[in-house]
């Protein structure tokens, strides 16, 4: 094998990711996932949404649904600090790509991983749903959740989000 394939071997294997505390937990989103990070804004409330939906951004223009994700995840939600941010990411929704903002108590760093070295996710009962998880990263002593992003926002919390982003965009217009 020429020396060049070979790279291209290791290349495909390696993944870059972007971690990310909630409460003691740690997770891990692929980058490719998140458009970017932004410092919480003023965030407008919509009545009568569900509970992990925070409320709506102006987005340079356009509406953010933005999510509480310790809410989502059962965690007791938390006033923000100046650690708490949104990652703003692409989920796929009915063939479509769809942003959401995600309420995260603190980003720590964007870090490439072997993908051959992500375990597969426990197949006990953890507080997490299975789905939510694709997988284990681990790092000397402790690991980090890999998260199917679009698998942690259900058909039903995007109809939410699309019909809550819907209301906010004719109140607007």
């Amino acid at each position: 094998m020429k020396t060049e394939d070979a790279n291209e071997l290791l290349i495909g294997q390696t993944k870059s990711f972007l971690s990310f505390k909630l409460d003691a937990e740690h997770f891990a989103i692929p980058v490719m996932k998140i458009m970017e990070i932004l410092e919480v804004p003023k965030i407008t409330k919509v009545p009568q949404a569900p509970a992990f939906l925070v409320g709506v951004i102006n987005l340079r223009g356009a509406v953010l649904p933005v999510i509480d994700t310790r809410v989502k995840f059962g965690i007791s939600p938390i006033e923000f600090t100046i650690d708490t941010c949104i990652l703003v990411v692409n989920i796929n929704y009915n063939d479509e790509e769809v942003m959401v903002g995600a309420l995260v108590d603190f980003v720590s760093e964007v870090f490439d991983y072997d993908e051959r070295k992500i375990k597969p996710s426990p197949t006990i009962v953890t507080k997490y749903r299975s789905d939510y998880i694709e997988g284990m990263i681990q790092e000397d002593d402790h690991f980090m959740m890999v998260l199917n992003i679009d698998k942690v926002f259900s058909l039903n919390d995007m109809e939410s989000i699309a019909e809550t982003k819907n209301e906010k965009t004719e109140e607007l217009s």
